[in-house]
């Protein structure tokens, strides 16, 4: 697991941000913390199924749809999806994994630092952006 000043050199150096879950409606926390990223200058890429366009970016169903590098995953979805999130980010040789508040999975985690994946667990990436950069 990645620290304080881990997180604030993952955060720096990462540009395009795919964000597993990302829902459409604007209410959500995930579209407010998406829309909050955008504005700090990140692109964030949507991964969820049966939508098209999610601020004003094409939708991927799947991060192995997308086509072009993605610095980090930031997954908004149930913890029990990480496994499975994990496994694409290792076949996709994704650098870095950030799990918000309140989504965790340990065996996950260590199956992708042992595949050389930086992780951040339970942390929402724009509070820590605020706190460590803005």
């Amino acid at each position: 697991m990645l620290g304080l000043e881990q997180q604030k050199e993952l955060l720096l150096e990462s540009k395009t941000i795919a964000l597993v879950g990302l829902s459409p409606k604007v209410q959500r926390p995930s579209y407010q913390v998406a829309t909050a990223m955008q504005q700090y200058g990140y692109r964030i890429i949507p991964v969820r199924p049966a939508v098209d366009e999610i601020l004003s970016e094409q939708v991927y169903t799947t991060l192995t749809d997308i086509p072009f590098k993605i610095d980090l995953v930031n997954i908004f979805r149930a913890s029990e999806y990480m496994p499975a999130l994990v496994e694409e980010c290792i076949d996709l040789s994704i650098a870095a994994i950030w799990a918000q508040e309140g989504v965790s999975h340990e065996a996950a985690a260590s199956k992708a630092e042992q595949a050389g994946i930086q992780v951040v667990m339970d942390k929402c990436i724009l509070k820590q952006f605020q706190q460590l950069i803005a």
